[in-house]
């Protein structure tokens, strides 16, 4: 028996444990699926890249998935962005156009076609204390014949998938610092001025650290003054005004005449173009009824982070054994 597992140095209690087992020239690995979970056995396979089960209609066998006993189940449409990534998979509408469909041929000739969902997938871990992953992106098949193990019921695709749009930087590790996930910022654009950035220089080439739980980008008070002053030397419209709170100071009350310049991070190997939602955070304005946006980011002289606001709208992948960061821009609102 074989074990699925993280490959970090130092594992975690939580780390997903899915254990593997060898079957006639097959790998059977056990997940669960939906909301209570519900117990599978599919294929591991690195050959393809969409998950899938078999799903029961109302005379399939009991140990098939029901998507109808699954408070968790929801089906995909086809404008969003998890139908566009399975173009490569033959996705396409149903005939009233309302659920994203797919459809994967393999080289035994076996085949599976459904509806695309969203689905929460739970594997197991070192402890025995279940994972759950919210929102993953499965195939709910219902028309699938072949060489499929009887044991099984689906294929979980492990293959790197099409990877479009998809930038990466170097992960960089500081032995005096080892909580931190530091990268290599090389410089800020505002429209056509390119700002240099130096940052925090704690050990190693590394001097900025990304961080889910810190809201603003934080850089050096120099660095901040040249920023600030460039995105306010290129907006356009809108009405400039200080922040009710005191915290922020670069802040306006935006109008359909508000117009900001294009941004953009250049981390070492990665040019990541920053939305509006990324450059300006909305904040709380007591005094007027008018909405007021501030930039978000904030002098620091200490540590520099790249904060949550920057990485809105970003899936954000952490590879530790090639030790590379990568972001894929999406539209999180849109699964």
């Amino acid at each position: 028996m074989l074990h699925l597992n993280s490959s970090r140095s130092i594992s975690n209690p939580s780390d997903p444990d899915a254990q593997l087992t060898a079957n006639n020239g097959e790998y059977l690995v056990n997940i669960s699926l939906g909301t209570p979970p519900f117990p599978i056995v599919a294929i591991a396979d690195t050959g393809s890249d969409i998950i899938w089960t078999q799903c029961r209609n109302l005379a399939g066998p009991k140990r098939l998935f029901d998507p109808k006993s699954s408070s968790s189940y929801r089906t995909v449409s086809c404008s969003s962005n998890a139908c566009n990534s399975l173009q490569s998979e033959g996705s396409s509408c149903s005939s009233d156009g309302s659920v994203c469909e797919y459809q994967v041929s393999y080289g035994d000739q076996s085949h599976t076609q459904g509806d695309v969902a969203a689905e929460t997938l739970t594997l197991e871990s070192k402890t025995g204390n279940p994972v759950a992953l919210p929102k993953t992106v499965i195939g709910c098949g219902h028309d699938n014949a072949g060489t499929f193990s009887p044991k099984g019921s689906g294929i979980v695709g492990l293959g790197g998938g099409p990877g479009n749009g998809v930038l990466s930087t170097p992960l960089i590790s500081d032995p005096s610092q080892p909580t931190f996930y530091f990268l290599q910022l090389e410089a800020v654009s505002v429209g056509s001025k390119k700002i240099a950035f130096q940052g925090s220089s704690i050990g190693g080439s590394g001097n900025i650290i990304i961080d889910s739980g810190t809201t603003l980008t934080l850089v050096p008070t120099d660095f901040f003054s040249q920023l600030s002053d460039a995105v306010e030397t290129q907006v356009t419209g809108g009405t400039k005004t200080s922040d009710p709170e005191g915290f922020f100071s670069l802040c306006y009350v935006p109008d359909s005449s508000l117009k900001l310049p294009p941004v953009t991070a250049h981390f070492k190997g990665a040019d990541v173009v920053l939305t509006s939602d990324n450059i300006f955070i909305q904040v709380n304005d007591k005094v007027v009824n008018d909405k007021v946006v501030c930039l978000a980011f904030y002098a620091n002289d200490q540590l520099s982070i790249y904060g949550n606001v920057a990485q809105q709208n970003f899936l954000i992948g952490y590879d530790l054994p090639k030790q590379t960061l990568s972001f894929k821009p999406t539209d999180c609102t849109n699964t």
